[in-house]
C-alpha cells in the first residue's frame, strides 16, 4: 500500500469559553455539541487519535498508520526519537470569551510529573474581532516573588502583557511563558503532543454544574518562566510564491506560503513528515500516484517518503507548512 497526503476526521471539543466561529467561518459543523472551543484536526493523543477519512486507508488511526509505515510516515530520526507517539498536535481555537491564565511545563518538568511531554506552542490568527487581544509573558522584569505577591493580591494582570491581536499575527508560547488567548481570536495551534496545562487564574467562572474550575497554583509557580521581552509578537515578512519562515524552534519549523501560480515542493533534504493547514483558498496537490484537494479549513499530513509534490492554485491560497527541522 502507498502512503499519500492524509485528511482527518476533525475530533470537536466544547468549551466553557468557546463561540461558533468554528461553524460559521471554518465551516466545519460541530453539532450536537452547544458549541465549539476547538478542532483537534491532527492527534495522537491517547483517546482522541485522529482517523484518516478519504482514500485507501480511511478509517484507519493515525496510530496504527504509524505502525504500519513507520519512518515512512514520520522520517527516520522522528521515528527513531518518538516511536509510534505522533509529535505534533494541531489544532483550531475558538475563543469566544477569554481562556484562563495558564502556563505548560516544560520537557523535564512534565516528565518528571506526569510522565509526559512539555508543551511548546505557536499560534497563527486567522481572524479577531476589532480590539481583540490576548496574554503572552510578562510586561515587566519580575522574579518568583513579585509574581506570588502579586498573585496573592489580586493584581496578577498588572504585570502580565497584553498584546493586541489581528488576522495574520504570530505568536511563539514557549513551555514556561504565561498567556492566555483573548475574546474574539480565531487560530491554528501548532503544539507539541502535550494536553497539560496548569489554570493560574480563571476569572472566577463555573462549569455547568456551578462548580468554579480548578487553578493549578502551586504546580504553576515552578513552570513559569519569568523572562522578560520586549514584545512577545513574532516579526515576520511575507513574499508572494515563495517561503516564508514564520519561526523555528526544537520542536517545530513552520512557514507561510500565500501563492498564485504552481508551487513545487521539493522535501529531500527533510527527514519529517510535514503538515500543511489553509486558511484561504483553494488548491490541488500533485504528485505521483495523486492528486489531492486542498481547501480552506483542510490540515493535511504528508508523509515523509513524499519527498516531492506541486501545489497548483484554484485561486490564491495561504497556508503554513510545519514539520520537524
Amino acid at each position: 500500500m502507498v502512503l499519500y497526503p492524509l485528511k482527518f476526521y476533525t475530533i470537536f471539543k466544547d468549551k466553557i469559553w468557546g463561540g461558533d466561529k468554528i461553524k460559521t467561518v471554518l465551516k466545519k459543523d460541530f453539532s450536537p455539541l452547544p458549541n465549539c472551543g476547538e478542532t483537534w484536526e491532527i492527534s495522537g493523543v491517547k483517546g482522541n487519535v485522529s482517523v484518516v477519512k478519504e482514500g485507501s486507508l480511511k478509517g484507519k488511526s493515525l496510530i496504527e498508520i504509524i505502525d504500519q509505515f513507520e519512518a515512512g510516515l514520520l522520517g527516520n530520526k522522528v521515528f527513531e526519537k518518538f516511536g509510534t507517539e505522533f509529535p505534533l498536535l494541531i489544532k483550531f481555537i475558538d475563543a469566544k470569551e477569554d481562556l484562563s491564565i495558564q502556563v505548560h511545563p516544560n520537557d523535564l518538568l512534565a516528565k518528571n510529573r506526569h510522565n509526559g511531554f512539555g508543551k511548546t506552542e505557536m499560534w497563527y490568527i486567522f481572524q479577531a474581532d476589532e480590539g481583540a487581544s490576548l496574554i503572552s509573558g510578562f510586561n515587566q522584569k519580575i522574579d518568583k516573588e513579585i509574581y506570588l505577591e502579586k498573585f496573592n493580591s489580586g493584581k496578577l494582570s498588572d504585570i502580565l502583557s497584553r498584546e493586541s491581536a489581528e488576522a495574520g499575527d504570530v505568536f511563539f508560547i514557549p513551555a514556561g511563558r504565561v498567556h492566555t488567548i483573548g475574546a474574539g481570536i480565531l487560530l491554528a495551534e501548532i503544539q507539541q503532543t502535550s494536553d497539560i496545562t496548569y489554570r493560574i487564574y480563571d476569572f472566577d467562572r463555573k462549569d455547568d454544574n456551578g462548580n468554579l474550575r480548578e487553578l493549578h497554583t502551586q504546580e504553576a509557580i515552578d513552570a513559569i518562566n519569568y523572562e522578560y521581552l520586549d514584545t512577545y509578537k513574532t516579526k515576520y515578512n511575507t513574499v508572494k510564491n515563495t517561503n516564508n519562515q514564520l519561526l523555528s524552534c526544537a520542536y517545530f519549523q513552520t512557514n507561510k506560503y500565500v501563492i498564485d501560480v504552481p508551487l513545487q515542493k521539493e522535501y529531500a533534504h527533510l527527514d519529517s513528515f510535514k503538515i500543511l493547514i489553509c486558511y484561504k483558498g483553494k488548491s490541488i496537490i500533485e504528485g505521483i500516484g495523486f492528486s489531492v484537494e486542498m481547501n480552506f479549513g483542510d490540515v493535511i499530513l504528508i508523509p515523509a517518503n513524499i519527498q516531492k509534490l506541486t501545489i497548483v492554485p484554484k485561486e490564491e491560497t495561504e497556508f503554513l507548512e510545519t514539520y520537524i527541522a
